[in-house]
């Protein structure tokens, strides 16, 4: 699967994609690799995505997860 959206990783290990126009923080260890399709997350802000026809779309905002230290 080619993806559509241009993403990269930052040195904080953080993956960043633009959706549409804008720049997106896509999540750190959360987002899945390699995206296929249907692969779906919700990073640590609660912004949940989901690869579908080849393209990442953010389909809202929910609660965040609980992280556990």
């Amino acid at each position: 699967m080619e993806l559509k959206n241009k993403i990269w990783m930052n040195g904080n290990l953080e993956w960043f994609a633009y959706i549409g126009e804008d720049e997106v923080f896509l999540g750190s260890r959360e987002v899945p690799f390699p995206l296929e399709e249907g692969d779906e997350w919700v990073n640590q802000y609660g912004d949940h995505f989901q690869v579908v026809e080849g393209e990442i779309r953010h389909l809202g905002r929910i609660e965040p997860p609980e992280r556990h230290w």
